[in-house]
Protein backbone atom coordinates (compact mmCIF):
# COMPACT_ATOMS: atom_id res chain seq x y z
CA UNK A 1 0.00 0.00 0.00
CA UNK A 2 1.01 3.24 -0.94
CA UNK A 3 2.46 6.16 1.55
CA UNK A 4 0.86 9.68 0.51
CA UNK A 5 3.55 12.46 0.61
CA UNK A 6 0.81 15.00 2.20
CA UNK A 7 -3.02 15.64 1.38
CA UNK A 8 -2.55 17.67 -1.65
CA UNK A 9 -0.69 14.84 -3.54
CA UNK A 10 -3.96 12.11 -2.54
CA UNK A 11 -6.31 14.89 -4.06
CA UNK A 12 -4.05 14.75 -7.08
CA UNK A 13 -4.43 10.71 -7.45
CA UNK A 14 -8.33 11.03 -6.27
CA UNK A 15 -9.09 13.40 -8.96
CA UNK A 16 -7.59 11.57 -11.47
CA UNK A 17 -9.61 8.37 -10.48
CA UNK A 18 -12.69 10.73 -10.51
CA UNK A 19 -12.30 11.60 -14.01
CA UNK A 20 -15.42 10.69 -15.32
CA UNK A 21 -16.77 13.54 -13.19
CA UNK A 22 -15.44 15.95 -14.79
CA UNK A 23 -17.12 19.05 -16.51
CA UNK A 24 -20.62 17.56 -15.43
CA UNK A 25 -22.86 20.92 -14.49
CA UNK A 26 -24.27 18.76 -11.68
CA UNK A 27 -21.35 18.20 -9.69
CA UNK A 28 -20.36 19.64 -6.46
CA UNK A 29 -17.39 18.77 -4.62
CA UNK A 30 -17.86 19.19 -0.28
CA UNK A 31 -15.50 18.43 2.12
CA UNK A 32 -15.29 17.24 5.42
CA UNK A 33 -13.43 19.92 7.71
CA UNK A 34 -10.90 20.57 8.21
CA UNK A 35 -8.13 17.26 6.53
CA UNK A 36 -10.63 16.72 3.97
CA UNK A 37 -10.25 20.27 2.67
CA UNK A 38 -6.63 20.05 1.17
CA UNK A 39 -7.82 16.89 -0.40
CA UNK A 40 -11.08 18.21 -2.10
CA UNK A 41 -9.38 21.53 -3.25
CA UNK A 42 -7.27 19.47 -5.27
CA UNK A 43 -10.05 17.30 -6.74
CA UNK A 44 -12.45 20.06 -7.47
CA UNK A 45 -10.09 21.73 -9.03
CA UNK A 46 -9.08 18.78 -11.71
CA UNK A 47 -12.58 18.53 -11.70
CA UNK A 48 -13.70 22.07 -12.69
CA UNK A 49 -16.13 21.87 -10.06
CA UNK A 50 -17.60 23.98 -7.34
CA UNK A 51 -15.90 23.18 -3.67
CA UNK A 52 -17.84 23.39 -0.27
CA UNK A 53 -17.98 22.05 3.03
CA UNK A 54 -20.16 19.25 4.35
CA UNK A 55 -19.95 20.51 7.87
CA UNK A 56 -19.60 17.20 10.66
CA UNK A 57 -18.99 16.30 14.16
CA UNK A 58 -17.85 13.30 15.82
CA UNK A 59 -19.37 12.77 19.46
CA UNK A 60 -17.21 11.53 21.60
CA UNK A 61 -17.57 9.63 25.08
CA UNK A 62 -17.80 12.13 27.67
CA UNK A 63 -14.33 11.10 29.78
CA UNK A 64 -12.80 9.80 26.65
CA UNK A 65 -13.03 12.63 23.85
CA UNK A 66 -11.06 10.71 21.22
CA UNK A 67 -13.26 7.84 21.47
CA UNK A 68 -16.11 8.20 19.30
CA UNK A 69 -19.49 6.78 19.52
CA UNK A 70 -21.16 8.80 17.16
CA UNK A 71 -21.39 11.93 14.76
CA UNK A 72 -23.45 14.17 13.79
CA UNK A 73 -24.30 16.85 10.77
CA UNK A 74 -25.81 20.32 9.52
CA UNK A 75 -29.16 19.44 8.75
CA UNK A 76 -29.84 17.48 11.95
CA UNK A 77 -28.59 14.08 11.11
CA UNK A 78 -26.95 11.94 14.24
CA UNK A 79 -25.65 8.55 13.97
CA UNK A 80 -24.87 6.92 17.24
CA UNK A 81 -23.13 3.34 17.87
CA UNK A 82 -25.79 1.68 19.98
CA UNK A 83 -23.57 -1.17 20.83
CA UNK A 84 -20.61 0.98 21.98
CA UNK A 85 -23.30 3.20 23.84
CA UNK A 86 -24.14 -0.09 26.02
CA UNK A 87 -20.71 -1.18 25.84
CA UNK A 88 -19.71 1.61 27.74
CA UNK A 89 -22.25 2.53 29.80
CA UNK A 90 -23.11 6.19 28.16
CA UNK A 91 -26.51 7.44 29.62
CA UNK A 92 -28.58 9.30 27.61
CA UNK A 93 -28.62 12.69 29.40
CA UNK A 94 -24.66 12.40 29.12
CA UNK A 95 -25.15 11.84 24.37
CA UNK A 96 -27.53 14.48 24.77
CA UNK A 97 -24.66 17.18 26.59
CA UNK A 98 -22.02 15.94 24.16
CA UNK A 99 -24.62 16.25 21.09
CA UNK A 100 -25.47 20.13 22.44
CA UNK A 101 -21.82 20.63 22.93
CA UNK A 102 -20.95 19.82 19.08
CA UNK A 103 -24.11 21.77 17.58
CA UNK A 104 -22.57 24.67 18.71
CA UNK A 105 -19.06 23.70 17.07
CA UNK A 106 -20.68 23.16 13.88
CA UNK A 107 -22.35 26.51 14.14
CA UNK A 108 -18.99 27.89 14.88
CA UNK A 109 -17.32 26.17 11.93
CA UNK A 110 -20.37 27.14 9.98
CA UNK A 111 -19.62 31.26 10.53
CA UNK A 112 -15.79 30.58 10.46
CA UNK A 113 -15.85 29.31 6.97
CA UNK A 114 -19.23 30.32 5.18
CA UNK A 115 -19.83 33.65 6.81
CA UNK A 116 -22.86 34.70 5.81
CA UNK A 117 -23.56 32.11 2.53
CA UNK A 118 -25.81 29.33 2.95
CA UNK A 119 -24.73 25.58 2.62
CA UNK A 120 -24.56 25.08 -1.12
CA UNK A 121 -27.52 23.56 -2.88
CA UNK A 122 -27.45 20.20 -3.17
CA UNK A 123 -30.59 19.31 -4.95
CA UNK A 124 -30.91 16.34 -7.90
CA UNK A 125 -27.38 17.47 -7.64
CA UNK A 126 -24.36 14.47 -7.53
CA UNK A 127 -22.31 15.46 -4.39
CA UNK A 128 -18.95 13.83 -4.43
CA UNK A 129 -18.31 14.05 -0.71
CA UNK A 130 -14.19 14.60 -0.13
CA UNK A 131 -12.03 13.27 3.14
CA UNK A 132 -8.44 12.68 3.85
CA UNK A 133 -9.18 9.27 5.05
CA UNK A 134 -11.60 7.02 6.54
CA UNK A 135 -11.79 5.15 10.39
CA UNK A 136 -15.03 4.32 11.85
CA UNK A 137 -17.04 6.70 8.72
CA UNK A 138 -19.27 7.92 11.49
CA UNK A 139 -18.53 11.67 10.34
CA UNK A 140 -18.70 10.53 6.58
CA UNK A 141 -22.01 8.54 7.57
CA UNK A 142 -23.66 11.55 9.17
CA UNK A 143 -22.74 13.50 5.94
CA UNK A 144 -23.88 11.12 3.75
CA UNK A 145 -27.42 10.85 5.74
CA UNK A 146 -27.54 14.75 5.87
CA UNK A 147 -27.58 14.94 2.22
CA UNK A 148 -29.83 12.53 1.66
CA UNK A 149 -32.24 14.94 3.53
CA UNK A 150 -31.60 17.77 1.60
CA UNK A 151 -32.44 15.92 -1.44
CA UNK A 152 -29.31 14.87 -3.00
CA UNK A 153 -28.94 12.92 -6.34
CA UNK A 154 -26.31 11.11 -6.23
CA UNK A 155 -23.86 10.41 -3.33
CA UNK A 156 -20.37 9.40 -3.74
CA UNK A 157 -18.06 8.64 -0.98
CA UNK A 158 -14.34 9.27 -2.36
CA UNK A 159 -11.26 9.22 0.12
CA UNK A 160 -7.86 8.13 -0.55
CA UNK A 161 -7.24 5.27 2.26
CA UNK A 162 -9.58 3.48 4.60
CA UNK A 163 -10.01 -0.08 6.11
CA UNK A 164 -12.03 -2.56 3.80
CA UNK A 165 -15.02 -2.78 6.31
CA UNK A 166 -15.71 0.86 6.75
CA UNK A 167 -15.79 1.26 3.05
CA UNK A 168 -18.32 -2.07 2.54
CA UNK A 169 -20.67 -0.27 5.28
CA UNK A 170 -20.64 3.29 3.68
CA UNK A 171 -21.22 1.46 0.13
CA UNK A 172 -24.95 -0.05 1.64
CA UNK A 173 -25.54 3.82 2.30
CA UNK A 174 -24.00 6.06 -0.84
CA UNK A 175 -24.51 5.47 -4.62
CA UNK A 176 -20.82 4.83 -4.60
CA UNK A 177 -17.75 4.87 -2.48
CA UNK A 178 -14.45 5.05 -4.74
CA UNK A 179 -11.99 4.01 -1.36
CA UNK A 180 -8.27 4.07 -3.62
CA UNK A 181 -6.13 2.19 -0.79
CA UNK A 182 -7.82 -0.49 1.83
CA UNK A 183 -5.51 -1.46 3.91
CA UNK A 184 -5.52 -4.29 6.20
CA UNK A 185 -4.78 -3.66 9.03
CA UNK A 186 -5.39 -0.46 9.22
CA UNK A 187 -4.16 1.34 12.39
CA UNK A 188 -4.96 5.15 11.05
CA UNK A 189 -5.74 7.35 8.45
CA UNK A 190 -2.49 9.14 9.69
CA UNK A 191 -0.30 6.13 9.40
CA UNK A 192 -0.76 6.55 5.58
CA UNK A 193 0.45 10.14 5.00
CA UNK A 194 4.11 11.42 5.46
CA UNK A 195 3.02 14.54 5.89
CA UNK A 196 -0.32 14.20 8.32
CA UNK A 197 -0.23 17.70 10.26
CA UNK A 198 -2.96 19.08 11.30
CA UNK A 199 -5.08 21.74 9.48
CA UNK A 200 -6.08 24.87 10.73
CA UNK A 201 -9.41 27.13 10.10
CA UNK A 202 -7.11 29.32 8.45
CA UNK A 203 -5.75 26.99 6.46
CA UNK A 204 -9.35 26.13 5.55
CA UNK A 205 -11.12 29.56 5.03
CA UNK A 206 -7.95 30.03 2.12
CA UNK A 207 -8.79 26.81 -0.16
CA UNK A 208 -12.66 28.26 -0.21
CA UNK A 209 -14.32 30.10 -1.84
CA UNK A 210 -14.65 33.68 -0.48
CA UNK A 211 -18.02 34.27 2.33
Amino acid sequence: MRIYPNREEAGQSLGQALRKYADQPDVLVLALPRGGVPVARIVAESLHAPLDVVLVRKLGVPWDPELAFGAIAEGDARVVDEYAVRALGIRPEQIERVVSAEQVELARRASAFRGDRPPADVKNRTILVVDDGLATGSTMLAAVRALRQRGAGKIVVAVPVGPPYTCAMLAREADEVLCLDQPEPFEAVGAWYADFRQVTDDEVRALLPPK
